[in-house]
């Protein structure tokens, strides 16, 4: 095939399926937040700010639906593939902020699937009846063997259907109206106290505004997940007409019923015991206190278990295909993008993801198991809250850049305003400020994977400029030979 008729084949490629109208845009964004947060984070929050744990989960809310505006500018404008690191790049052109960026996305896939694992450990302890303690041997083993099954159904290769995701999606959806339905219930019966939601409690005694803040890093973990959709802009029929109006929804759906689980969830459980893993996880507290003639408490630890395993898969697919790309872009080393010949799938990437994930899982449990440690789920869902929150300080910043680039097609347009707070605030929830002395130990884990992700990355460079160096000096070699043969 002559050079001419290979560029004339690239340019015929056909294009993604656009199969995604409004409704399948929403579930999917639905499904895409909805997960680990709520159904793992919901006692811890209520242990920072005491009877009013719905206050972080709205604030969180607020901030995240500002950042959201800038998203859908951006997607509309570039309707691509690719995120945050295509939005970073444009903006700045800088090769290893773009690396960096990229690299934080996929490790906050690798923390908020390690995060799942310590909550699927933790609704286990629940549904069997184990007890097992936080810190301990048995929560251990059962998260890293949770976590070992996803990576062999990683390895055998996930048909990556969006209308199945929706049907687990809509399966999470389930366990968090069932914990609003019955705090409805348990209203009717006299036994919620609603008096009990707008106490604040500190554990630490700290200001109301330091309290809550801290608690909004941690809620927000729950809030992310909407950023993914905008990879899906080149399957959607209309993008620039259904993001906009899918997203806002999508995410006031969610928001709404994350307050209500919020509210529910004091009403009914005193916060010392929503604290205390030793009687089980907060919501299967809730449902058990709500209905306590009723078989629901038996139910939901199962329904968690599905709902942070279906996180867990999603975001390590979504991890070991970023590691994959940026080795065959070659930033990373391009072992890291081999393929099984027969699965399909690539087989290195998910190993080391995985075993980055061991590494966190082992490391969090442990500290968690230490008399001033913090709970391993929450120190893991606010290390994916404090990535994405540099992320999406980033991409604002990136939408005020990219203001002057003009494009021939109409998009959505948020107000400068907007942007300009949305950098603001996840640049204030990024900080050290924004976090408890016991959540200090986030910036250690994300420096650590940044970290790795820098060396790697300049150890790929080193080689790939030694090979150019080697190339270059074997065909000056080459010339010098045909030369003294030809004479």
């Amino acid at each position: 095939m002559s050079e001419t008729a290979g560029r004339t084949q690239e340019r015929q490629q056909p294009e993604l399926k656009r199969v995604m109208g409004p409704k399948l845009l929403l579930l999917f964004i639905v499904g895409d937040i909805l997960g680990t947060g709520v159904y793992a984070l919901t006692g811890q929050v209520a242990g920072e700010v005491g009877g009013a744990a719905w206050l972080p989960f709205l604030l969180a809310f607020v901030v995240a639906t500002i950042t959201a505006f800038s998203y859908l500018e951006l997607v509309t404008k570039y309707p691509s593939a690719a995120g945050a690191a295509l939005y970073t790049h444009k903006a700045f052109g800088i090769h290893l902020l773009t690396f960096v960026v990229a690299f934080m996305v996929m490790s906050s896939g690798i923390t908020s699937a390690s995060t799942a694992s310590n909550a699927f450990a933790g609704f286990v302890s629940d549904g069997f009846g184990l007890g097992l303690p936080t810190g301990g041997d048995g929560r251990l083993l059962i998260a890293l063997a949770f976590m070992a099954l996803v990576a062999l159904v990683n390895l055998r290769g996930v048909g990556e259907s969006v209308k199945a995701n929706v049907v687990l999606s809509l399966v999470e959806l389930s366990g968090l109206l069932l914990v609003v339905f019955v705090g409805l219930w348990a209203t009717t019966q006299g036994r919620a106290d609603f008096s009990r939601v707008v106490v604040f409690e500190s554990a630490d005694d700290k200001s109301v505004f330091l309290a809550v803040t801290a608690a909004t890093t941690l809620a927000f973990f729950a809030m992310v997940g909407f950023e993914d959709s905008v990879n899906m802009a080149e399957e959607c029929k209309n993008p620039v007409r259904d993001f906009p109006r899918m997203m806002l929804t999508g995410l006031s759906i969610t928001g709404a019923i994350y307050v209500l689980v919020a509210i529910t969830a004091v009403a009914l459980v005193p916060v010392g015991d929503l604290t205390d893993d030793a009687k089980g996880s907060a919501l299967t507290q809730v449902v058990a206190a709500g209905a306590p003639n009723l078989p629901f408490d038996t139910i939901f630890p199962f329904i968690g278990m599905f709902a942070v395993a279906n996180s867990a898969l999603i975001n390590m697919l979504m991890a070991s295909r970023l590691l994959y790309g940026m080795a065959n872009q070659g930033v990373l080393p391009r072992a890291f993008g081999q393929v099984h010949p027969f699965r399909r799938t690539p087989w290195v990437a998910i190993l080391v993801t995985t075993a980055i994930a061991f590494a966190l899982i082992v490391y969090v449990v442990r500290q968690s198991g230490t008399a001033e440690g913090t709970n391993a789920v929450a120190l893991l869902g606010g290390t994916t809250s404090l990535l994405l929150l540099v992320v999406f300080t980033i991409v604002n910043i990136a939408l005020l850049v990219l203001r002057r680039d003009r494009v021939d097609h109409e998009h959505f347009r948020t107000r400068t305003w907007l942007a300009v707070l949305g950098a603001l605030t996840c640049a204030y929830l990024a900080g050290p400020w924004a976090r408890s002395a016991e959540q200090q130990e986030q910036y250690v884990i994300a420096g650590a994977l940044v970290a790795l992700g820098v060396v790697l990355s300049f150890v790929t460079w080193l080689y790939n400029r030694s090979v150019r160096h080697r190339r270059i000096a074997f065909s000056d070699v080459s010339r010098l030979e045909d030369g003294i043969d030809d004479e």
